[in-house]
């Protein structure tokens, strides 16, 4: 290597803190999930996430290659090094952590049944009785009612949010278990107003819904956690995660 070539390589490595820049596969459910995940008619994505992922990545001196998967095989996708990491709404639950590693969290957010608009609000398990419930599959909600309303409820499972919101719009289920954001965007669009209302907050429980959403990595990765963890406290202390969540939400979404 010439002298020349040598010094191109000594100051790459200096503007990214003495490490070359990457190019990061990041891993998103490929099922539109807004405000947090949302293709447009050209198949480019936009929403909270995304912007999230693309600052972190900014402030590690990576780029993000936003990488659309199906959520079902999110986490074999990340542990076969088809993706380096998931953005994806992904809760921090002990169950994963057998598998996969976590970042801190960088949003936190209960969970909540919405019925119809004449649903009377939620006071315990007992009210879905003989009821039906749709939950996304292979998410803490499923999980959650799989332990908390079985044999109470019919549970019912969809592949995306989306089919269980329609069917619920239509009245072919009782209730659905979501995430509050998401659901609070669906229930202020024109069918979600014309349908259903949000009827109450599940009862915490953390070993199921986990104690917030964080970036998803591989066992091991250490280094790239390290990174991650660093970035999400430099947005959060300049500014740049305010300015990204005041952009989708009225309030702080990051939670306690």
């Amino acid at each position: 290597m010439t002298a020349f070539r040598i010094a191109i390589v000594a100051a790459l490595a200096l503007t990214t803190g003495g490490a070359m820049a990457e190019t990061l596969k990041v891993g998103i459910a490929a099922e539109p999930y807004p405000p947090f995940t949302v293709p447009d008619v050209s198949g480019n994505w936009s929403g909270f996430e995304i912007d999230f992922a693309n600052a972190i990545c900014a402030k590690m001196g990576d780029t993000c290659e936003i990488t659309p998967t199906s959520w079902d095989g999110i986490i074999p996708a990340l542990t076969s090094k088809k993706i380096d990491m998931i953005v994806a709404s992904m809760s921090i639950t002990e169950d994963r952590m057998k598998t996969i590693d976590f970042s801190d969290p960088y949003y936190n957010t209960p969970a909540v049944l919405v019925g119809a608009k004449d649903a009377p609000d939620y006071t315990g398990p007992d009210q879905l009785k003989g009821k039906i419930l749709g939950v996304q599959t292979a998410t803490t909600h499923q999980s959650y009612a799989d332990k908390h309303f079985a044999g109470i409820a019919d549970i019912k499972v969809y592949q995306t949010q989306d089919e269980a919101n329609q069917d619920l719009a239509s009245g072919r289920i009782d209730y659905v278990q979501a995430d509050i954001l998401p659901m609070t965007d669906y229930v202020n669009t024109e069918t979600g107003k014309a349908c259903c209302r949000i009827v109450g907050q599940v009862e915490a429980d953390k070993a199921i819904l986990g104690n917030g959403v964080g970036v998803g990595l591989r066992k091991g990765d250490t280094a790239l956690k390290d990174k991650v963890n660093k970035a999400i406290a430099d947005i959060r202390a300049d500014g740049t995660y305010k300015t990204i969540n005041d952009k989708y939400f009225t309030f702080d979404v990051f939670g306690e």
